[in-house]
């Protein structure tokens, strides 16, 4: 590597005179050069030479460098403009066209110069009132109809089918006096579980004016009415052999125990509860629900709900439900009435609030207070495949209960069936387990109550 080194001191000195007064400091030290170094000049890169250099070059550069930029400006800019007016295919009465992209439905029709026959302009009776004064086209976009009003708007971004055809008959601007028709109630079936199949959608009639020819039209039905079918049936498992424990009027002073008898025999059950008596044992309630055991509603209190009025029937519901969800934390809407008496009208006036009405098609006759060998042997001796056992929780059967249960449970087991929760029971049955949920109410949105008649509505049976 050579040895470069500068002409000047790296540690700057004052500067002083001569004695003879005719030479600076500088030019001294610009004598004084060591043998054998090389020194760098100004000229090759140091002082006003080399920046002058360098500035006349970078001038002589400039103007590439700006044309340049602007070349890639402009390659941008024509990029944009290509890219946002690129072209589309579209498939078009079964062919496929290119359109540019974001043209309207209407710019597509003028640029494939399509001319079809509009439809005509009807008044309210059918007749014929303005030749091709009804719709222009008829434009149907990825299997759905375009307004003609929408044709300018409806913008087209590639790959959609249309089809694109005569316009149809339009009937002039009219009044509509329009009459609703109420669904109806039909109960199909039979079985311990009821629950809505089929719910009720209003039909609809119409009366037209015409505003142009003044005439008026029946239309007759214009919507046709769904009726509500509320499904009763029993549960058929695919396979093995299942039995599901149900207990009413629920809780009572022996709830625990029965609870500590279902765990250590490694089953579970369904509760219904009754509304005042969780009231007055809310303890209790929550001692269901903390053990896993499904739970649902035996009313706010023990009455024939058949005989209740509407509203009545309905805050009995409802009152119900929020006493269970206030006491437990858990929302029901399964149900099982007093009695098992839930009415036609009963289910007119209140299907929106049950997920399903669940009675039984094993009663153990414990509420008799037959003894605990005759109730052990009522549901062992007669239980068959998908049965729901009907069993009571109150203080009278508690005694004859703790001593029943445990047989059952056992001699039911050894039968070869699983004792599980109505859920679980529901679930063997897919058909069943398809259609129903027991936790939660599925009315859809435009449905209504069914109407009944004059005699249903009497609410007996």
């Amino acid at each position: 590597m050579p040895n470069y080194t500068t002409s000047y001191s790296k540690k700057p000195r004052k500067p002083h005179m001569r004695r003879d007064d005719n030479h600076l400091p500088s030019a001294r030290r610009r004598t004084q050069r060591k043998p054998g170094a090389q020194y760098l000049h100004h000229s090759q890169g140091f002082g006003r030479n080399g920046m002058n250099l360098r500035s006349r070059r970078n001038k002589q550069r400039r103007p590439y460098a700006i044309i340049a930029i602007a070349c890639a400006g402009l390659l941008f800019v024509a990029s944009v403009v290509w890219y946002i007016n690129r072209g589309v295919t579209v498939s078009l009465n079964g062919s496929d066209v290119s359109v540019r992209i974001h043209s309207s439905v209407e710019q597509l029709i003028a640029d494939q110069q399509l001319d079809y026959r509009a439809g005509d302009l009807l008044a309210v009776d059918d007749s014929v009132l303005e030749k091709r004064g009804g719709e222009r086209y008829s434009v149907v976009l990825n299997g759905e109809q375009i307004d003609n009003d929408d044709l300018a708007t409806t913008e087209l971004t590639g790959g959609e089918e249309l089809e694109i055809s005569g316009g149809r008959d339009e009937y002039e601007e009219h009044e509509v006096a329009a009459t609703e028709i109420q669904p109806t109630l039909e109960i199909k079936g039979t079985g311990a579980i009821a629950y809505v199949e089929t719910w009720g959608i209003p039909g609809r009639s119409e009366v037209w004016t015409g505003t142009v020819s003044g005439k008026t039209a029946d239309r007759g039905v214009v919507q046709e009415v769904q009726n509500c079918v509320v499904r009763k049936t029993s549960v058929s498992p695919k396979d093995g052999k299942y039995v599901a424990l149900t207990f009413d009027e629920a809780p009572s002073s022996y709830t625990s125990q029965i609870l500590q008898i279902l765990q250590e025999k490694g089953v579970t059950a369904t509760f219904f509860l009754q509304g005042d008596r969780v009231e007055a044992n809310q303890a209790a309630a929550r001692q269901i629900a903390d053990a896993g055991c499904e739970i649902g509603s035996n009313s706010a209190s023990d009455v024939d709900l058949s005989e209740l009025s509407g509203d009545e029937l309905r805050q009995q519901l409802t009152q119900g439900f929020e006493t269970i969800a206030n006491a437990t934390g858990e929302t029901v809407a399964l149900l099982r009435p007093p009695y098992g008496l839930f009415s036609d009208a009963d289910w007119a006036q209140a299907m929106d609030l049950v997920s399903a009405v669940v009675t039984w098609n094993l009663d153990s006759g414990d509420y008799l207070l037959p003894g605990a060998d005759a109730v052990v042997e009522s549901v062992v001796g007669s239980v068959s495949n998908g049965n729901i056992v009907f069993m009571t929780d109150n203080d009278e059967c508690g005694e004859q209960m703790l001593e029943a249960l445990p047989q059952i449970i056992d001699q039911l087991q050894a039968e070869g069936y699983e004792i599980v929760s109505l859920s679980e029971l529901v679930d063997t049955d897919e058909e069943l387990a398809e259609a129903l949920d027991l936790s939660k109410v599925k009315m859809p949105e435009g449905a209504v109550l069914p109407q009944l008649s004059p005699d249903e509505a009497t609410n007996e049976e």
